[in-house]
């Protein structure tokens, strides 16, 4: 396997770094409590809740922390991570709001090896190819691309349920002999069960997805060549939002992109509506308002992640999808007289049948600070960053 895939890579954020320090100091006064208990019982003295409790424990432990930047135990300070937390740069706007985006590959910065650092296939739409900083750290630490999110986690139990009345067969339950090619089935990394109608529970799963009933964030990856479907719901995955590409053979948009005029209608309408609600509050403002959950709830947009990216097809521009669905209906591609000054692009792909998504805007790719370079791509590429 390739240790630099970008599907297999799993970003801790504030929160789950902010429980692990809780568990630790929380662990730590349980423990307290229990000692002082035992002295209690042992000297038959009266016990006193607060004698017991040691007020300051996960206080003092948050505080040094997120003071120090050493994530973990004050006392065992070698084997901590250093550089959790750090001071926000407030140099410019631009710096500020790069620094919020910025990640960390925790690998000694002394190693000369080569593979980490270098710019991997599937860092496409999730990390700037070009923000990076240059020495010892280079390529090491990234930044986030422009709209890419990462996911804080959903439960799976339901998903299982869910599955069970949808014809899984759990792991217990399954003869190998009876019927060999069935098609397993993985739950974040974990084998659940198998099915024999793999197609049918993919679709499903990803039309629950677009209505909205799954989160969007979880990851339906079907690999037909191993017979395996893998459903990720775990926390810290990168994933990007491309448009859908309506595919049902029977709809008359069939090639086209669910994102409709009427759609674009609403999100005008938002601005008016917004105008209208001054001092409202978050929650009221988002719920009054169609927006970008709009989009997502209605399966307009959809998130993928870099594993499930290997399994779609993404065309770059909605024009390159309108060129290549009239292709496929036999029109006449080109026109006749070519405007010399037009962007140089190749004829669309004849021998592909299907797209499945496709690109908001290939800028995309860029983080905050490449994302204000004027003309990135007439650059050297060294330049930009």
């Amino acid at each position: 396997d390739d240790r630099d895939h970008f599907g297999k890579k799993r970003l801790d954020l504030a929160g789950p770094l902010m429980a692990q320090v809780f568990r630790l100091k929380f662990q730590q006064l349980v423990k307290d409590m229990k000692q002082y208990l035992h002295r209690c019982v042992e000297t038959n003295r009266e016990f006193n809740i607060t004698l017991a409790v040691k007020t300051n424990i996960i206080t003092a432990g948050l505080r040094y922390c997120l003071a120090t930047g050493n994530w973990g135990d004050q006392k065992k300070a070698s084997s901590t991570k250093a550089g959790v937390s750090q001071v926000l740069n407030r140099y410019t706007y631009a710096s500020t709001l790069s620094h919020l985006r910025r990640t960390n590959t925790p690998i000694g910065r002394d190693g000369k090896i080569a593979k980490p650092r270098q710019l991997h296939n599937t860092h496409w739409g999730l990390v700037c190819p070009a923000e990076t900083p240059e020495g010892q750290a280079c390529g090491l630490v990234k930044n986030l691309s422009l709209m890419c999110y990462v996911t804080v986690g959903t439960p799976a139990t339901p998903l299982i349920d869910f599955m069970r009345s949808r014809g899984l067969d759990l792991l217990e339950e399954y003869d190998p002999v009876m019927n060999p090619k069935a098609t397993k089935v993985f739950l974040n990394g974990t084998w659940v069960g198998v099915h024999k109608n793999a197609g049918q529970l993919t679709d499903m799963l990803r039309g629950l997805r677009r209505k909205g009933v799954l989160s969007f964030e979880v990851t339906i990856i079907r690999d037909v060549r191993e017979r395996e479907i893998r459903v990720f719901t775990d926390a810290g995955r990168v994933c990007r939002p491309l448009f859908v590409v309506d595919n049902n053979p029977n709809s008359p948009d069939n090639g086209s992109l669910v994102l409709k005029q009427e759609h674009i209608y609403k999100l005008h309408q938002d601005q008016e509506t917004l105008g209208q609600l001054e001092g409202a509050s978050e929650e009221d403002r988002e719920n009054a308002i169609f927006g970008w959950k709009g989009l997502v709830d209605g399966g307009v947009v959809e998130y993928l992640d870099a594993e499930e990216e290997e399994t779609a097809m993404i065309i770059m521009t909605p024009e390159d999808l309108e060129e290549h669905r009239n292709m496929r209906q036999g029109f006449p591609y080109g026109d006749a007289q070519p405007d010399p000054h037009m962007r140089i692009k190749p004829k669309p792909n004849q021998f592909v049948r299907t797209w499945t998504h496709c690109e908001i805007h290939p800028a995309m790719i860029l983080g905050i600070c490449a994302s204000i370079i004027p003309f990135p791509d007439h650059n050297q590429s060294p330049r930009n960053t």
